[in-house]
């Protein structure tokens, strides 16, 4: 089963090469014919030579370990684009073949054509350029593009996170709390793509942000134990006044959901678990509601059960912020009247159309990134600050969100 699921996704890549083999060359041109045939090779066994890796992971140990894949990001880009190639063909060729038939009841109604209408049939029409020329300037083009779209999205996902600043508006917020700053950070999946010196700089870029509140949403490991050390050196020095709350995700539980909690409390972190704490503040109380992560693929999953049990251990005049990896939560924290939510999870799908705001987290959830309100409350979703499996970031760069809480 394992060599069908490896030939499928090979499959894309010789499909694209014996296709660009046979008609990017010109005949009539034998050298550089040659030329380009010799290119086409290179690039598609440079471009592939990862498959190495993952063939021997597949058939010979687990596709999920965390063994570093050499140049994964441009590999992950190359095969994407691809697969979108192979796509394009595919509508290219069921648009001429719905083309062809709609021209097939005209062609049999004409019945046979004079000579003259023959011969003038029979001679090509006038082209700018022919199909083997329109087919070489559109795959020179699209790989240029590709390349360059894919060069951009592998920066994104290295690049130290942006902040991005938003005032929120409650009418119940106490006096106390008016003018209180959180620093909202999720999902830094610490790995192979999140190693220790740029943790460091994301807690002094966080730092620098003077917050008095910070908030994690889960995901602070991704899938093994081995990246906690490095974790716990670089966030021990992530500080604010009021303290710094976590809650959990799926990928520590992948990783080890004890093993990560001890991380987090080594840090210096509180660590919150279907409970809730407690801050007071010139005579009010702030109430963060930490719930654990679903462990299930449930499509906006609300978590009802958990969130109702953790608001009946808040003090019912507390203003409550909820803390949950998944934004399915604010279904039932909305109808609750929680004025504030924090998620991430989605990383804002990591691909993003610009200006038409389609993103692939969109297949995920309704609540892909940014802010969102209902009945009142507020939803703020992070796009994250880490990875997960693919390297790139398509118009969703990384994040650290400062929040400012103001009375209405």
């Amino acid at each position: 089963m394992a060599v069908i699921y490896l030939l499928l996704f090979i499959a894309p890549q010789v499909l694209i090469y014996v296709y660009l083999r046979d008609r990017l060359p010109d005949p009539t041109r034998p050298r550089r014919a040659h030329a380009v045939r010799a290119a086409l090779t290179a690039a598609f066994t440079v471009f592939n030579f990862p498959w190495i890796f993952v063939a021997r992971r597949v058939l010979f140990g687990t596709v999920w370990g965390v063994g570093r894949i050499p140049y994964l990001g441009p590999w992950i880009a190359w095969q994407m684009l691809g697969w979108i190639f192979c796509g394009l063909v595919t509508v290219y060729l069921i648009m001429k073949g719905m083309w062809w038939l709609a021209g097939l009841p005209g062609r049999r109604a004409g019945g046979r054509l004079s000579a003259d209408a023959a011969g003038q049939a029979a001679r090509p029409p006038d082209r700018l350029f022919s199909r083997r020329q329109f087919l070489a300037r559109a795959t020179y083009t699209y790989a240029t593009l590709g390349a360059a779209v894919s060069g951009y999205g592998i920066w994104s996902a290295y690049r130290l996170p942006v902040i991005t600043r938003r005032t929120l508006y409650f009418k119940d917020l106490p006096p106390a709390f008016d003018g209180l700053r959180v620093v909202h950070l999720s999902d830094v999946h610490a790995g192979i793509h999140m190693e220790r010196d740029k943790m460091e700089a994301i807690v002094a870029q966080a730092n620098s942000l003077g917050a008095d509140l910070i908030l994690q949403t889960g995901d602070m490991i991704d899938v093994s134990p081995s990246y906690i050390p490095d974790y716990v050196r670089a966030f021990r020095e992530l500080k604010a006044p009021l303290g710094v709350v976590t809650t959990i995700g799926n990928h520590d539980y992948y990783t080890g959901d004890s093993a990560v909690i001890r991380g987090v409390q080594d840090a210096g972190s509180v660590f919150i678990r279907n409970d809730v704490h407690l801050i007071e503040r010139g005579g009010a109380t702030l109430a963060l509601l930490g719930i654990d992560d679903p462990q299930n693929w449930m499509h906006d999953d609300p978590q009802t059960a958990v969130v109702d049990r953790t608001v009946r251990r808040a003090p019912p005049e507390a203003f409550k912020i909820l803390m949950s990896h998944r934004p399915g939560a604010f279904d039932t924290a909305a109808p609750r009247g929680i004025p504030l939510t924090l998620a991430g999870h989605i990383h804002g799908g990591q691909f993003a159309i610009p200006v038409v705001g389609i993103s692939a987290g969109a297949l995920i959830t309704k609540y892909v990134m940014g802010l969102f309100e209902n009945n009142g409350c507020q939803l703020y979703v992070s796009r994250g600050i880490g990875v997960v499996g693919v390297p790139i970031r398509v118009f969703v760069p990384p994040e650290i969100a400062l929040l400012e809480l103001r009375r209405a």
